[in-house]
């Protein structure tokens, strides 16, 4: 029997701001990097020849070959380097 006085821990618990807490980071933080990277894997799946590109170190060029996990840029004229796909972070123009 409880004594008198005594609290529920359940009730003494703030739990509701917890959960609205996570709710905010989610929606603010971790849906939007999802969606982010999401978005980036669909680019990435789309990468088609001659299509001009800019690489995570600042790199631009065209698209020359496009293999399975790389993708071959000409960065100048008889200038070709290979890269991982992920290195890729934006198309800057469409072209077939």
């Amino acid at each position: 029997m409880p004594a008198e006085g005594a609290v529920n821990p359940l009730v003494s618990l703030p739990i509701i701001p917890y959960v609205l807490i996570f709710l905010v980071f989610w929606f603010l933080v971790i849906k939007p990097q999802k969606d982010k990277q999401k978005e980036h894997v669909e680019m990435l799946k789309n990468i088609k020849k001659n299509d001009e590109v800019v690489t995570a170190a600042g790199i631009h060029g065209t698209v020359v070959l496009v293999k399975d996990k790389t993708v071959v840029v000409r960065v100048d004229d008889n200038v070709k380097i290979e890269f991982d796909k992920e290195a890729i972070t934006r198309i800057t123009s469409v072209k077939s």
